[in-house]
């Protein structure tokens, strides 16, 4: 059975064990203060699948020795997990893993040669997983897969020719993948496909005639695609954002501002997109709109850009300076949020007082909270949670001003997994149950102080993926199996 199955043994009732803090886990508690109660997330029922014990086991050593082969950009695909890989003779190509070893393998070597296609910007639509690649003939352009080699296929050359049409922006809307691309004659446009080369087209009519388009940013919200770019021509160099539906008749032009503007991030709150946009000065402005031309406003005006913007209930949550009218003592990086309005853009909480701030990053939404790292100047970079109106650290790994640096918060079920560095274990996978309040480290892949340093976890199938690094055979594909508790006995037979 292996190490695995000899550590799972009557996992059974060692999984109960787990989930109430046996197995190294830490009972959580709030930090001291008039906002420290913070109760747990109202659940229907606990996660019917769990962790199968504290022990990931690497899939497959797909680049013996080190530095290994690197396994990045992990997507869960219909049937399999997604990413690329360089196993050190082809170069870096797409991969595929079912969780097994005889099912982790090379989808396709789409370059010939040790120079690899350098897969990117793996995006899933559907049963389909688009991504960028270079086969070393027609340059970077459009492929799909589905999970199958003989399904592995480039969609369409936009570009003929070694240069290729370099899509970026890759984004779904309404059944259908949008991007930008260069075809060698427009310039970088629009593009649209449903994965067939007949319907991989050019969309028209965001572009005034005689001109051309860059520095494309997209974003979905409600029913709508919004496109920001810069519009060139020999009389016109404008920042236009613009809406669209799809429709030949549903394109509507929201805002414009002078060349040396430029938009930063875009992110859906409901019905609404928040944005940010700069005029070439430090300062950053915070907008929204709700795809009309009267509903596209500035919420207020920043001093450094405003970043880890994302959606929790109902609101936009952000981290950023004060805007230019706030006292002086609201001078660091904060926690803030946003309802759409003025009066409604407001400090969370003042974690640290003064110049500095706390710093929160990482913000991630998970079980009806908004977790996210920050240092309050005592305890260090911690995690902490909200419910956006109780604001806590969720717990003290490393106790001391330097803190556990928490990084890579990835929800999954009940449990946030991360990465967090602490003394004689260095930097190693962690869980937090979110339905019992229990921290817990998995056992560490590169033992003593030495770092695995995992990242990027991503649930596919039975399985949490995640890259890692055991210090013998370089960084490659972890896995922490995920079972029905009664089928946890089994695992350790399937590799």
């Amino acid at each position: 059975m292996g190490e695995r199955g000899r550590r799972q043994s009557l996992l059974g009732a060692a999984v109960s064990v787990l989930a109430l803090g046996g197995c190294g886990g830490v009972a959580l508690e709030d930090e001291a203060g008039p906002t420290a109660s913070l109760a747990p997330a109202v659940h229907a029922s606990a996660d019917p699948w769990v962790p199968c014990g504290d022990l990931a086991e690497r899939v497959r050593d797909i680049r013996p020795g080190m530095p290994g082969s690197s396994p990045g950009e992990l997507v869960r695909g219909t049937n399999v997990l997604v990413f690329s890989a360089d196993d050190g003779v082809t170069g870096r190509e797409p991969w595929f893993s079912t969780g097994e070893r005889s099912g982790t393998k090379l989808a396709k070597d789409l370059r010939a040669g040790a120079s690899g296609s350098n897969p990117s910007s793996f995006t899933v639509l559907g049963s389909t997983v688009f991504f960028v690649a270079d086969d070393g003939v027609v340059g970077r352009e459009l492929w799909k897969t589905d999970g199958t080699s003989a399904g592995t296929l480039r969609v369409r050359d936009i570009r003929p020719g070694a240069l290729g049409s370099a899509p970026e922006n890759l984004t779904v809307y309404a059944g259908k993948l949008y991007f930008t691309a260069d075809d060698g004659v427009h310039g970088r446009e629009l593009w649209r496909s449903d994965g067939t080369t007949a319907q991989t087209t050019r969309v028209t009519g965001l572009l005034p005639p005689g001109t051309q388009g860059s520095t494309y940013t997209l974003a979905v919200a409600g029913t709508f695609l919004y496109v920001g770019y810069y519009v060139h021509g020999p009389s016109l160099d404008r920042l236009y954002l613009v809406r669209t539906d799809g429709t030949p008749g549903g394109l509507v032009r929201l805002a414009d501002a002078p060349e040396d503007n430029s938009f930063g991030a875009m992110v859906a709150v409901g019905s609404r997109l928040f944005f940010l946009q700069n005029n070439d000065e430090p300062e950053w402005g915070l907008h929204v709109t709700d795809g009309t031309v009267a509903g596209t406003r500035k919420l207020r005006e920043f001093p450094a850009k405003p970043h880890d913007l994302v959606a929790f209930g109902g609101r936009l949550y952000f981290a950023s300076g004060p805007g230019a009218y706030d006292p002086p003592d609201y001078q660091g990086d904060e926690l803030w949020r946003s309802d759409g309005t003025t009066e409604g853009t407001k400090l969370v909480r003042d974690l640290r007082p003064g110049a500095q701030g706390s710093e929160p990053r990482e913000l991630t939404v998970f079980q009806n909270r908004l977790f996210f790292t920050a240092d309050n100047g005592v305890h260090g970079r911690e995690l902490w949670r909200s419910d956006g109106f109780s604001t806590v650290m969720a717990s003290d790994l490393e106790p001391g001003a330097v803190g556990a640096a928490p990084e890579g918060l990835a929800g999954h079920g009940t449990r946030l997994f991360f990465s967090a560095n602490t003394t004689g274990r260095g930097r190693e996978p962690w869980m937090f149950d979110e339905f019992l309040l229990t921290m817990t480290p998995l056992v560490e892949i590169a033992p003593g102080p030495a770092s695995s340093s995992p990242g990027v976890f991503v649930r596919s199938g039975w399985d949490l993926f995640f890259a890692a690094n055991d210090g013998v055979t370089g960084r490659e594909l972890w896995a922490l199996s995920f079972r029905p508790p009664e089928a946890c006995l089994a695992v350790g037979l399937r590799r």
